[in-house]
């Protein structure tokens, strides 16, 4: 009897990569789809600067005081006494919300402490103010 050599049983493998590409592709598409992106508020101001400035990257409940005086709770135009039940009623939703007062650097400091007073009085875990970043950030 007559034995193969064993060098002749071996074949090249040859590794198909196209479909490796083909998911990772889907992947990428399927994560920018459903990433979740920081609310912000659809009123326009002019927000002062500050050189502490940093990302809030939870779901957050903004509330904006323009310089004219009016109010807004997500996208909302309310009464500066309303703050306090419309954040109370968001808190429901997610307890651990950040309360984002956006205030225009020309708003009156009495209505941004205003805001300010009814978040917490809603019971806000945290209070912040936005800021832009000097630098450009």
């Amino acid at each position: 009897m007559r034995r193969r050599s064993s060098e002749a049983e071996y074949q090249p493998v040859h590794i198909n990569v196209i479909p490796l590409i083909d998911v990772m592709m889907f992947l990428v598409l399927f994560f920018v789809a459903t990433a979740s992106f920081v609310k912000e508020t659809g009123i326009d101001v002019n927000r002062p600067s500050a050189q502490t400035a940093s990302p809030q990257k939870k779901a957050n409940i903004m509330v904006t005081v323009t310089k004219t005086g009016e109010v807004w709770v997500d996208r909302r135009k309310v009464d500066i006494r309303a703050v306090r039940p419309n954040v109370e009623r968001l808190l429901v939703e997610n307890p651990d919300s950040t309360v984002i007062v956006v205030a225009d650097a020309e708003t009156p400091a009495r209505l941004m402490v205003q805001a300010i007073d009814q978040a917490r009085l809603a019971g806000a875990p945290k209070v912040a103010i936005a800021a832009s970043d000097p630098r450009g950030g």
